[in-house]
């Protein structure tokens, strides 16, 4: 009799247990699918409000290069005297002001991006600090005039760091 009761008990549970593992596969499934919904929408919401923000640090990235490119940065900066060192570090100065300025675009845009930028604006130093040190320029204007012959001769930095910039605002919109 022992084991008839075990028997009726043990058609009674085990049913039970098979209906309630279901039941709890069912409902894990269904709570960890509601969880990962949740999760795509907020990453969508906050998607939908970081990228106007990472377009206009793209956009201040590409004024960046536009304003330190030495085409553009000669015409705007006039010598103030006749001295290529003093204006040699007047063109540094705004390169390096313009840097600042937008030094904080660079949680916005990738490593490589900025990396990129930082070239750009160092290989424009480098080229004004290297100009400088030919001995055949006497004063600020024949400074200025020989950087822009340079540049007709060979591309700019910035213009390679913009392109990257473009293409890479492509991704993001892509």
């Amino acid at each position: 009799m022992n084991s008839d009761k075990f028997l009726e008990l043990l058609m009674y549970a085990v049913p039970s247990l098979i209906t309630g593992g279901v039941a709890y596969y069912l409902f894990d499934n269904y709570f960890k699918d509601q969880q990962n919904t949740r999760r795509w929408l907020l990453q969508r919401e906050n998607q939908k409000h970081s990228l106007p923000l990472r377009l206009q640090a793209y956009e201040r990235l590409a004024l960046l290069l536009e304003r330190i490119n030495p085409a553009k940065l000669l015409i705007r900066v006039a010598p103030l005297n006749d001295d290529k060192v003093a204006y040699q570090n007047l063109l540094i100065h705004h390169i390096e002001q313009e840097y600042e300025h937008n030094l904080a675009q660079q949680i916005y845009v990738t490593d490589e991006c900025w990396m990129m930028l930082l070239k750009a604006k160092n290989a424009v130093m480098q080229h004004i600090r290297k100009t400088t040190l030919d001995a055949d320029i006497k004063d600020a204007d024949t400074l200025r005039e020989k950087i822009l012959s340079s540049l007709l001769q060979e591309e700019a930095a910035t213009s390679l760091a913009l392109s990257f910039l473009k293409s890479e605002v492509s991704q993001v919109l892509g």
